[in-house]
């Protein structure tokens, strides 16, 4: 089984409703793919996300009463059984309509490589924080966290320890970003968390920092040192920029 195959089963394997043969091949490859674990842990982390929040929406009282009024006639009897079918078609085509036009706009043709990078990391920071899975191994030993990734990886992430200058090292876990494995470090300043993936530098822009906005958190990038560091918080710019001074320096 390759990555391709296997991430087409990982959500029927999550839903329980995998057969038992390509459950244990899927089982066999996650064994050996560092990649595809990344991506079942992304998934159950979503999963418990989604059951953890409040996703419900209650029909405001208003719409309630324009429903029973138009499920009853004009002396006030109901009407018959076909009718409530179509209005409840007529519903069910509405709300149809609006997730898939939601589904289109949210993914516009011409989103480049670089938003949809910054919008995964986004993603996969705020995941991390509901579903409380921020890391794999806890430690503020950067000789316990580096080597926790040996194999992990295919490559080694410049893992410190800033508590002296107010960011103490938390821990890491492995996580699934831009099309491959990469390494989140997790870094607190206060009661915020910061988030620092790690993958190896494709261009050459050593010490380079670009700060953005992303849905209201802060999005730090540079490369140095071979590596590509994107730094994801609530944090304020000033304090985030400052641990992006730090960062593979």
């Amino acid at each position: 089984m390759n990555c391709a195959e296997s991430r087409l089963l990982l959500h029927a394997h999550a839903d329980g409703e995998l057969d038992v043969a390509n459950s244990l091949e899927l089982e066999r490859h996650l064994k050996t793919c560092a990649a595809c674990v990344a991506e079942q842990k992304s998934l159950h982390s979503l999963k418990s996300a989604l059951r953890q929040s409040s996703l419900r929406y209650d029909a405001p009282e208003s719409l309630l009463k324009e429903v029973r009024r138009l499920g009853r006639g004009s002396g006030g009897e109901a009407r018959p059984g076909i009718f409530h079918s179509l209005l409840l078609w007529k519903w069910l085509a509405f709300g149809a309509t609006a997730v898939a036009t939601v589904a289109i706009l949210s993914r516009p043709e011409g989103i480049s490589g670089r938003d949809q990078m910054l919008d995964e990391a986004v993603a996969s920071h705020v995941r991390s924080l509901m579903a409380e899975h921020l890391t794999d191994v806890t430690s503020s030993d950067q000789h316990t966290v580096k080597p926790w990734f040996d194999g992990k990886v295919d490559f080694a992430p410049d893992v410190k320890d800033f508590a002296a200058e107010g960011f103490p090292l938390i821990g890491g876990r492995l996580d699934y970003l831009n099309g491959r494995a990469v390494a989140a470090l997790v870094y607190r300043r206060n009661k915020h968390c910061i988030n620092v993936f790690v993958w190896p530098a494709t261009n050459t822009e050593n010490g380079k920092r670009a700060l953005e906005n992303r849905r209201g958190y802060s999005v730090i990038n540079r490369e140095t040192k071979g590596l590509h560091y994107c730094l994801v918080s609530d944090l304020n710019e000033k304090e985030l920029t400052e641990l992006g001074s730090l960062i593979g320096r």
